[in-house]
């Protein structure tokens, strides 16, 4: 396994040879860990953090300075993969603000790349961010920050819809973006756009064409219950591992089965009678320091009750 870190020029390699790539998202030090030990080359700090992290119905509350401290936790534990930051509903609608949402999300939360939502219309936000040295990951199709106008489904079934993904993705490449996610798009659209980029594509939902592809980390490991999507790669079912083991815990607590000896530590009798001050560590009824009587101190000097 490659130990070095991955770069968008790496992952560029990668694409020319014809080789796929994957992408999982992580939002704190442990599942970073994780995925650090896995094969994955990219961690994606995704805004469905907002909905698997803090329990929101979508990604909209999702605030830049959220962003910066997940990607803080992200970074202090993967030290092979990729880190992709997004930036979150409203930060980049003015280019201005993007530039400064980005450059927050890179220097403060030590990110190696943004990645933004929408097509032709942000293009020229695109082209700003990689003007001043940052590296954009594009996302067309279906963009969950826009879930209120676009609705939860497919993008792209019709002939009119296709293209318009198409000249979407098309306008992001030609901006700069180095990469981009292709979301619940058919999968012989997104195989044709594939063919016709020259960047990488990454899918969920999109079918296997792809250069690569991304699972929400919950998804994948069946930690999240409340919405199973169709396009999700459930491997396992953590959850209920959990739950079960949480069960068998509190039982074994209430059974007297935990904890045991060999989770527990011990003292010496004497230390803990002397402890007690119940004095019955001394089988003489000395005092346990020497032979000093009450009010007075071994040295001799006389204790008044003062300092």
């Amino acid at each position: 396994m490659n130990q070095r870190r991955f770069t968008v020029d790496t992952i560029a390699k990668l694409h020319a040879a014809g080789e796929r790539f994957t992408m999982v998202t992580a939002y704190d030090f442990t599942s970073a860990r994780i995925v650090d030990r896995s094969e994955v080359e990219l961690i994606l700090v995704g805004d469905s953090l907002g909905m698997v992290m803090q329990g929101h119905d979508s990604t909209l509350p999702v605030t830049v300075d959220d962003m910066i401290y997940h990607t803080r936790m992200v970074m202090r534990g993967a030290h092979r993969p990729l880190v992709v930051t997004d930036l979150p509903f409203g930060s980049y609608t003015i280019e201005d603000d993007a530039i400064r949402a980005a450059t927050r999300v890179m220097a403060e939360g030590g990110s190696q790349a943004v990645k933004l939502e929408g097509g032709a219309q942000i293009a020229p936000t695109i082209r700003r961010l990689v003007d001043a040295g940052i590296p954009v990951m594009a996302h067309v199709g279906f963009t969950p920050q826009s879930v209120h106008a676009i609705g939860m489904r497919t993008q792209g079934r019709q002939a009119d819809q296709a293209r318009r993904v198409l000249e979407d993705a098309l306008a992001v490449q030609d901006a700069g973006a180095w990469a981009v996610v292709l979301e619940l798009i058919p999968a012989p659209l997104a195989a044709a756009i594939t063919e016709r980029l020259e960047i990488p594509t990454i899918g969920i939902g999109a079918g296997p064409d792809c250069s690569g592809q991304v699972q929400v980390w919950h998804d994948l490991l069946g930690l999240y219950d409340e919405f199973v999507p169709r396009h999700a790669h459930r491997l396992r079912t953590f959850a209920d591992d959990a739950v079960a083991a949480l069960d068998q815990y509190a039982g074994d607590v209430r059974e007297g089965a935990f904890p045991t000896a060999e989770n527990s530590s011990t003292m010496d009798a004497g230390e803990l009678a002397r402890a007690l001050g119940d004095g019955s560590g001394d089988s003489d009824g000395d005092h346990p320091d020497g032979d000093a009587r009450d009010g007075e101190t071994l040295d001799g000097e006389t204790l008044d009750g003062h300092a």
